[in-house]
């Protein structure tokens, strides 16, 4: 077995600070540290890909750079990184975004993975112009996901669903490969949709035990279907030579969180329908900065002043290395980390745990590499990084 690793483009920006955002709020002034411009992503990208990482999430949203344009630009300083793009199904047709996956297939090489989000913010929703419910957005995800599906397979689709409708459908060129489907959503709606269309179903970075319930809840959901999905989980990391260096960089994250921006911060995602982003939020008690290590190296201080993926690995390289077995225990194939600032964490993440992993027989270098060798510091430069 080898498992899957992926790291994340910061289009919101970066910072050696945590850059908030998401699920309604705006991205913090750290962000404005290192501004997302291609030059910067790029050297993300560039390490990430020599590192081992298979991919990059990008995110969506208001609050952040468009993700299909921006990756679109990135791709083109890589040679072999794929890109997880996170796109809302609402806010373009099916043929479209299947004729611009096939598009982005072709000209990168088969280097695009897709990211489903259907939007957990009615308000952020209505600023894009869709109305619909949350509930109605999931089943509109669904209509989506099928017509897309049939236009890669080749296929002349028809269909008039309940939200959208399509006559004679088609592409006049399939992609190669066929992007594969990653998604999210704690809700009943949301498990339906992923057993039936999704070929990875992604989970935020809650205790193990919760994440062995999701897994069961969504296996089973897709068995009733006939079919077989594999898991991911989300999560921000910090890993250091020692667990004591690790803690210390969380404590110093924490001590750059202004209460007065966790403040507005933790009132603005109490509003959130996302049934995910409240199970973030439990996790640290709406805004407490008191019990932050929810279970073993399982740190969920990031969530008091970001909205999504709020929970940290943090230890020592060996310590990281474990957490990651523990979740692959259960069913976890992939990893998305990210960490601040993206670029050093990557060097820290790829020279520390990685190598690990693969002396355990856990992970090899997607492009036949031995992985780096374990380094006291990371990327020498790579501080003065813009």
């Amino acid at each position: 077995m080898s498992l899957t690793f992926h790291w994340f483009l910061p289009t919101n920006g970066d910072s050696r600070h945590v850059v908030g955002g998401g699920h309604g709020t705006p991205a913090t002034e750290s962000g404005r540290d290192r501004p997302p411009t291609v030059a910067y992503l790029s050297q993300i990208a560039r390490a990430a890909e020599d590192l081992g990482f298979v991919g990059a999430l990008t995110p969506t949203g208001a609050w952040c750079e468009d993700a299909w344009l921006t990756t679109a630009m990135v791709s083109q300083n890589t040679e072999r990184l794929k890109f997880l793009v996170a796109f809302r199904p609402g806010f373009v047709s099916p043929t479209l975004a299947a004729q611009m996956a096939s598009t982005f297939q072709r000209q990168t090489g088969g280097r695009l993975l897709l990211n489903v989000v259907t939007g957990g913010e009615s308000h952020e929703q209505r600023a894009y112009g869709d109305f619909l419910d949350k509930d109605d957005r999931y089943r509109r995800t669904g209509e989506f996901l099928e017509i897309v599906r049939g236009l890669w397979e080749g296929k002349a689709v028809d269909l008039s669903g309940e939200h959208l409708r399509v006559e004679d459908a088609r592409l006049a060129r399939v992609p190669d490969p066929v992007p594969e489907v990653y998604f999210g959503g704690s809700s009943a709606i949301a498990g339906e949709v992923a057993a039936r269309h999704v070929d990875v179903y992604l989970t935020w970075g809650e205790p193990p035990a919760q994440v062995a319930e999701k897994i069961a809840w969504i296996r089973k959901l897709a068995a009733q279907e006939g079919r077989s999905v594999r898991f991911g989980i989300r999560l921000h990391v910090i890993t250091r030579d020692t667990s004591e260096q690790a803690w210390a960089e969380a404590e110093r994250l924490l001590a750059g969180f202004d209460a007065e921006t966790v403040r507005q911060v933790q009132a603005g995602l109490a509003r959130s329908e996302s049934e995910g982003q409240q199970r973030m939020l439990a996790l640290h008690g709406g805004g407490s900065r008191d019990g932050l290590e929810i279970h073993p190296n399982l740190w969920a201080g990031i969530g008091l002043v970001r909205g999504g993926a709020g929970t940290a690995l943090v230890g020592s390289h060996t310590e990281v290395a474990e957490r990651i077995k523990e979740y692959a225990a259960l069913g976890i194939e992939e990893f998305i980390f990210s960490g601040y600032p993206h670029l050093e964490e990557a060097y820290w993440f790829g020279e520390g745990v990685l190598p690990k992993l693969q002396a355990q027989g856990l992970w090899r270098h997607p492009y036949g590499q031995q992985a780096a060798p374990a380094a006291q510091v990371p990327f020498a430069g790579a501080g003065s990084a813009r």
